[in-house]
């Protein structure tokens, strides 16, 4: 059997984008299977029904053979499914994944496309894909790979209450959650140092308060939030946006900009490239990782070049 009728195994939360992706998945797989069919490749779809799920059907999935992953959800499943399949994608055969975004978020594939589900189906029955680089966060306690994002400070904290207070409210809940955040804001510092792609030298460690710290395998963040637009997913490299310490009213005025991607020309922002940065944190930190809110003890971030490739 060639790679390309290796059958491909669907993983769906249908609670994803407030329910939506559980009442479009039936008609969506049935796309999927009508676009493989041609090529004689069968489709097998899963749902999860709680949290952390999708990674364990992810890897076990792996284990028996399967290749070829399609999270049909929002960022949060693409996350779950990465974690199934790595680190064992590393040496055990390559996977390949895409997309099916009928959550909130849906990040990563807009750096590739605004179509969402239209484009997936037609690289699926094109047979398209194309390497992406994978980030792997080293823990005190073990370790986790995203292809998206991970963000300390102000988007985490915003996220960590959005999913406390005003899930329910999908994109809403988001802003209010911002305004809330905006009420008890604070700065904090991330001790952490980072190494550039061209030199095994490291930079001297940045230990300044900042409003937030974003380290970024693409461009998108929360869906159309353009918090780092100079990030390639394919670049072999971690593209890091800091934000100083701006006030209430200055990140009131300037909120707009992490739309368009301009607020990194703000004086108090800055952005870096490294292939791997070290933290060092006095205990576990709330983190935004791919649109999952996590307390993690960061110990380090490492580019993993080309490690998956995606169906786009």
């Amino acid at each position: 059997m060639s790679a390309e009728q290796t059958p491909f195994f669907a993983i769906v939360n249908p609670a994803a984008g407030g329910g939506r992706a559980g009442r479009l998945a039936p008609a969506v797989l049935e796309r999927v299977r009508n676009a493989l069919g041609a090529a004689g490749t069968q489709l097998k779809a899963v749902e999860t029904r709680r949290a952390g799920e999708a990674t364990e059907l992810a890897r076990q999935a792996y284990k028996e053979g399967f290749r070829h992953f399609l999270a049909v959800g929002g960022d949060g499943t693409s996350y779950e499914i990465v974690n199934g399949i790595f680190p064992q994608a590393l040496t055990q055969g390559r996977a390949s994944l895409g997309f099916l975004p009928l959550g909130t978020g849906n990040s990563f594939l807009r750096d590739f496309t605004p179509e969402g589900v239209e484009h997936t189906i037609a690289a699926i029955a094109a047979g398209r894909k194309r390497s992406c680089d994978v980030i792997r966060a080293g823990l005190n306690n073990g370790e986790v790979y995203f292809i998206n994002l991970l963000s300390l400070g102000f988007p985490a904290d915003v996220g960590d209450l959005t999913n406390r207070r005003f899930k329910k409210w999908g994109q809403f809940g988001y802003i209010f959650a911002v305004f809330g955040r905006l009420a008890s804001l604070r700065h904090q510092a991330f001790p952490y140092r980072m190494f550039s792609a061209d030199t095994e030298s490291a930079a001297r460690a940045d230990e300044r308060p900042c409003l937030f710290l974003a380290f970024n395998n693409s461009k998108f963040t929360g869906g159309n939030m353009m918090i780092s637009p100079k990030a390639d997913p394919c670049d072999g490299q971690i593209e890091c946006v800091r934000w100083g310490p701006i006030g209430r009213m200055g990140l009131v005025w300037n909120f707009p900009r992490l739309f368009s991607g301009t607020h990194i020309g703000h004086p108090l922002a800055s952005r870096q490239a490294a292939t791997k940065v070290e933290f060092k944190l006095n205990g576990p930190v709330t983190a935004m990782v791919d649109g999952e809110i996590l307390q993690l003890e960061l110990r380090s971030l490492e580019i993993l070049p080309g490690a998956l490739d995606v169906i786009v």
